[in-house]
């Protein structure tokens, strides 16, 4: 069976499973947005570890190496890429009526003209091309700085696809505490952020510190996001 299996890919396997489930219930008949977006998160907290995790495997070969890397860079294109535009389309059809959920307003799809339909489509498409290019570019240069001064990078070029992770939940949360329908905001942070993505600005790498400072963020994020489902639901 081709591929590895040890420890130091357990969390990015599991990143990419997440990510994949939040797409599907996204794209389905149950399709509302809430559901993938606590997928969202919790791709963003394997990511978080799963660098760390991998490089405390001493006798790990250069295969095994560049093989963390690509399955990583796949795996943060379909977490943090594909699944937040994904929810953005939830947001769009979430016109059927769940029990379990809120009555929150959203911009339903089928009641806007052609021309709203079709950007904020192409806004959806853009966000995920501009995630790839994102993580295509900086895995090139990546090993090209590898190999002149090697050690961790310090700078990224481009906001990180990670962002994402903590950047459209906090929408969702606003939305959760105020009665405006917040879809067309969603979507133009959606094409800020992949405008972002492929801009030449240029970030601090986060400390440990400032990792663990996010990490409990996107934990209360998640938590209040529970609130929704556990108390304020539909009676």
């Amino acid at each position: 069976m081709i591929g590895y299996y040890d420890y130091t890919v357990i969390l990015t396997y599991l990143s990419m499973l997440s990510a994949t489930t939040g797409i599907m219930l996204c794209l389905n008949d149950i399709g509302h947005p809430y559901l993938g977006m606590f997928f969202l998160m919790f791709c963003g907290l394997c990511d978080a570890f799963d660098g760390k995790v991998a490089r405390t495997k001493k006798n790990r070969t250069d295969s095994m190496k560049q093989f963390g890397i690509q399955i990583d860079s796949l795996s943060d294109l379909a977490a943090f890429g594909v699944l937040p535009a994904c929810i953005g389309i939830a947001m769009l059809r979430s016109s059927i009526e769940f029990s379990i959920f809120p009555d929150f307003k959203f911009l339903h799809l089928a009641d806007k003209s052609t021309i709203i339909k079709i950007v904020l489509t192409i806004i959806a498409v853009f966000y995920t091309l501009a995630a790839m290019i994102r993580l295509a570019y900086f895995n090139v240069l990546e090993e090209e700085r590898q190999k002149t001064e090697g050690g961790a990078n310090k700078t990224y070029i481009g906001l990180p696809v990670t962002s994402s992770a903590l950047i459209f939940p906090t929408i969702l949360l606003i939305h959760i505490f105020c009665s405006a329908d917040l879809t067309l905001l969603y979507f133009i942070f959606l094409a800020i952020v992949g405008f972002l993505f492929i801009s030449e600005i240029q970030i601090k790498k986060p400390t440990t510190k400032h990792i663990l400072v996010m990490i409990a963020i996107g934990l209360i994020e998640a938590a209040a996001l529970a609130f929704v489902f556990i108390v304020m639901k539909k009676q």
